[in-house]
């Protein structure tokens, strides 16, 4: 199998509300919306977080993304009216601090030093 790209699907109850959140998670609008009740943002060239509305799916889903300075995001998601919660370090000393959209689906942010 030859991947070239991944796509990270987060499933939402009510598609423009969840878009007008994941702008601000994101500080952009969606890269493209393919069709009705989904939205793609292209986080890389090879890494994209669709949000598509799927009701019976909606709230069970975690989203991980890597960054290179946990407070700075922490900070720049709060100016967005996004709340991290509580950063805990792992033993091998990754940071890590998460919050639930809307819909209770997971993202958390990680700086891991170690990469």
């Amino acid at each position: 199998m030859t991947v070239t790209k991944v796509l990270s699907v987060v499933p939402v109850a009510d598609f423009d509300s969840a878009a007008d959140w994941y702008e601000r998670l994101f500080g952009r609008s969606a890269d493209a919306r393919p069709m009705p009740g989904l939205a793609d943002w292209h986080i890389t060239d090879d890494a994209w977080v669709q949000v598509f509305r799927d009701v019976q799916r909606s709230g069970q889903s975690a989203l991980n993304l890597a960054v290179d300075d946990l407070q700075c995001e922490a900070a720049t998601l709060a100016g967005r009216g996004i709340t991290l919660g509580e950063v805990t370090t792992t033993t091998k000393g990754a940071r890590l601090a998460s919050v639930d959209d809307p819909f209770g689906n997971t993202i958390t942010l990680i700086e891991n030093p170690s990469t």
